[in-house]
């Protein structure tokens, strides 16, 4: 069967803007930015983080705004600067929250599977997930999940429901794959597992996942149990459930695709293009319970052939 395109690169653009005075490029995805304002005055909030410059109210909600340049270790924007700033109000992991940034590029059509992942030799806990390059610059797709996690630490912990023997026993008999871009989300992902003890393996982006189900397909290793990010560079979400949907030796494997983007239509495309789940990140308790639904249809599926 013929490759379709990404149902996710159909509406997924991204948005460009620059943090700092030399006027590198840095973007997002615009699935999750709400609405880009001007710049407006703040309302301070005692101890909150030294990244938060204070709240303002859009459309009557209450919404605090991060100097997303200082938050990824640029120099911080100065106060008689806010002026010319923009607010870029994104709704990711289940919070909103405005990043102010000096100036605005402008949105631009993707092809995310061009995307190169950040290198390796870069370091631990970089904000840039991915590299791409728009008329000859240099374009740094940057690591939201990473950076709200830095401001807000809450995210990097989350509630292990306890399981039963039965419970736990159903999901250690699964080969499980997580697959996520973000390294916040992969820890996310792997502290959920390890708290109750359950193993998987892990890999940094789609491409790596396919190959990887491929080569173990016909041995004892065989995936049965894939949980992959739906916004990735290079092969997404989407088109990873495609592949493993219209692949004779994968078409078993139970998938479940997770996003940190509020919105019912990752879950209708998800189901689209053959996941059985879609999820929001970081939610413990909601992925222990899909991937028990997963090892309950396994076995019910291996009873009955």
């Amino acid at each position: 069967m013929a490759k379709t395109t990404s149902k996710a690169n159909q509406s997924q653009g991204m948005l460009m803007f620059t943090l700092n005075l030399q006027q590198q490029l840095f973007a997002i995805g615009t699935l999750k930015v709400r609405e880009i304002v001007p710049y407006m005055p703040t309302t301070q909030i005692p101890y909150s983080h030294h990244h938060v410059i204070g709240t303002v109210t859009i459309r009557g909600m209450t919404i605090p705004v991060i100097d997303m340049s200082a938050a990824i270790g640029f120099r911080p924007i100065q106060p008689e600067e806010y002026d010319n700033c923009y607010l870029i109000v994104t709704d990711c992991l289940r919070t909103i929250v405005a990043f102010m940034v000096r100036t605005i590029d402008k949105i631009i059509e993707c092809n995310w599977r061009s995307i190169e992942p950040a290198p390796n030799t870069a370091g631990k806990n970089i904000f840039v997930t991915g590299i791409t390059r728009f008329e000859e610059k240099i374009v740094q797709l940057l690591d939201v999940e990473l950076l709200l996690s830095k401001i807000y630490p809450q995210y990097e912990s989350a509630n292990i429901p306890m399981l039963t023997d039965i419970e736990r026993e159903r999901l250690k008999a699964l080969n499980i794959l997580l697959v996520d871009d973000s390294s916040i989300a992969r820890k996310q992902l792997s502290d959920a597992l390890d708290g109750i003890n359950i193993p998987y393996q892990i890999c940094n982006n789609g491409d790596e996942a396919l190959t990887l189900m491929q080569n173990q397909a016909a041995t004892d290793k065989a995936i049965h149990l894939l949980v992959s990010d739906i916004e990735m560079p290079g092969l997404d979400g989407y088109e990873l459930a495609f592949e493993v949907q219209n692949s004779p030796e994968l078409k078993n494997i139970y998938c479940i695709l997770h996003t940190s983007l509020s919105s019912e239509i990752c879950v209708d495309r998800a189901h689209q293009v053959g996941a059985h789940e879609a999820l929001e990140k970081f939610n413990a308790a909601e992925l222990i319970d899909a991937m028990l639904r997963a090892a309950q249809k396994l076995e019910q599926e291996k009873a009955s052939a």
